[in-house]
């Protein structure tokens, strides 16, 4: 097995990195090794040799002329970070020569999201849909944004997501987030109620459902992550008000912004939302921040029309 390949085992069964993680870092490596030897094979030994802080920052410096963005390249740096880090725990390495390359800055992004008018329009207008058209794919894809929303999850959160991770009685979500971290996630009662009857539902609709997922395919099959974005992008596209990205990671952001705007602390926002550190939560502050300043530059007297409305 090449060096490479035992990295991604590695980092798959004992550092049990997401699925998604795993691609990401795949392709970087496999892009590096590309950039330095084109299409041909590369053997165990020139897996090591090449791994230089000129090489890796010819690959960066390659990228970016490319038009790649800074997170991205900044991401395969992680990738290659992490496979030198294993070579030299397995003593293949003396040291890490990814840390010597200087990281692309990035450009700081305000996370997006949607207005609370926004979303209660779409969730009054699609529970009148439901009363016309009570399909259960109307009522699934409704459910599926309700607890998008209401709980903050990751779509691969959702897409795992059983029927036996709702505690009716306690009112609560348990959920299995990044690095298997469980977290518990209230639910307000009108909530649950909704989905204690999307659940009725679900087991007429699907009785045979052996492993117990929350939600299933027309096909009855568990979800997928491009299947979430779809009922996500389908959704909020057929309502006013959703400008820009329709995703389910908007979604995570707006229930973050607007708990944030209501007064609730950043330590309770971080626990619900799963970050591993509060500097991760912290960028939602801006958010509040713009907020403030948009109110205050709409409400207060001396900022109209440059200050005459205040004489």
């Amino acid at each position: 097995m090449k060096l490479t390949e035992q990295f991604l085992d590695y980092i798959k069964v004992q550092k049990r990195y997401s699925p998604r993680t795993l691609v990401l870092y795949a392709e970087a490596i496999a892009e590096f090794y590309s950039y330095i030897y084109g299409e041909e094979d590369v053997e165990s030994e020139d897996e090591i040799s090449v791994l230089t802080t000129v090489n890796v920052r010819g690959f960066i410096a390659h990228g970016l002329d490319g038009g790649l963005s800074s997170r991205t390249m900044n991401l395969k740096l992680s990738a290659l970070s992490s496979l030198c880090n294993f070579l030299v725990k397995r003593g293949y390495m003396t040291s890490n020569p990814v840390r010597k390359v200087f990281r692309p800055k990035e450009e700081r992004r305000l996370p997006e999201f949607y207005t609370e008018k926004a979303l209660f329009n779409y969730f009054d207008d699609s529970l009148n849909k439901i009363e016309e058209n009570p399909t259960f794919e109307n009522l699934r894809n409704r459910t599926i944004i309700l607890i998008l929303y209401t709980t903050g999850m990751r779509r691969a959160e959702l897409c795992g997501l059983k029927i036996d991770d709702f505690d009716q009685g306690r009112s609560v979500f348990r959920v299995l987030g990044k690095g298997d971290k469980l977290r518990e996630i209230p639910v307000p009662s009108l909530i649950c109620r909704e989905i204690v009857l999307y659940l009725k539902r679900n087991n007429e609709e699907y009785p045979d459902n052996p492993e117990g997922y929350f939600f299933l395919t027309e096909k009855g099959k568990p979800l997928y992550l491009s299947f979430v974005n779809n009922i996500v992008k389908k959704e909020l596209s057929q309502e006013d008000g959703f400008s820009g990205r329709k995703s389910p990671h908007v979604l995570r952001h707006s229930l973050a912004t607007h708990l944030l705007n209501r007064g609730a602390d950043l330590n309770s926002i971080k626990e619900i939302l799963g970050h591993s550190s509060l500097a991760a939560t912290q960028i939602y502050t801006h958010n509040s921040f713009e907020q403030l300043k948009k109110t205050y530059l709409t409400a207060h007297p001396r900022a109209k029309n440059g200050g005459k409305n205040g004489n």
